[in-house]
């Protein structure tokens, strides 16, 4: 039996995903039955990240292969969320699963909306969308059409990252990540 953790957010970048703790190579996947946000948490944060919530929707991420005892140092990192876990046939993947296998997501019930309080900081989203380019630009490119909520307040906090697990990012992805934003109407 495999534990994974689905990423659906920075932890889909490799670097950022490090800074909480150690996970086996990313297994690029899509989930059906989840809807990816833009979303505050709670007022314990200064930005708002990406949510999931159970619906009627498909998801990309990555299925990462941990530890049960990391369980504990991610369950923190995405402290706001809660952990439910994944129906392995909602889940296509190009690695087979295990029907003992166990994948677990940090959802968040009931989205809210960003704000200028808590906007969407574009280190965040560079994280990501590295991220995504770790797979490939569709992957990216399906990130960014598969997500709700990119006309909600977005700060630029490049020259000052406010996003504490930013990582992984080169300055040749900023220029990949304002490509694939420039057709995004706000």
């Amino acid at each position: 039996m495999t534990t994974y953790i689905f990423g659906y957010g920075s932890l889909m970048n490799s670097a950022s995903r490090q800074l909480t703790g150690q996970t086996a190579a990313a297994i690029p996947a899509n989930v059906k039955g989840l809807v990816r946000y833009w979303s505050k948490i709670d007022d314990s944060y200064t930005l708002s990240p990406l949510v999931v919530t159970q619906g009627d929707g498909e998801v990309n991420g990555v299925l990462l292969a941990i530890d049960d005892s990391a369980l504990a140092d991610f369950d923190y990192r995405e402290r706001g969320y809660h952990r439910i876990e994944v129906a392995l046939e909602h889940i296509d993947c190009q690695t087979p699963l295990d029907e003992q296998d166990c994948v677990w997501v940090y959802v968040k019930d009931a989205p809210e909306p960003p704000c200028s309080l808590a906007p969407i900081m574009q280190t965040y989203v560079d994280t990501v969308l590295s991220g995504c380019l770790e797979v490939s630009e569709q992957f990216a490119r399906q990130f960014v059409e598969q997500t709700i909520g990119w006309h909600f307040p977005r700060e630029n906090d490049r020259h000052a990252p406010k996003y504490g697990n930013f990582a992984g990012v080169e300055s040749s992805h900023q220029h990949q990540v304002d490509n694939l934003l420039a057709f995004i109407k706000a």
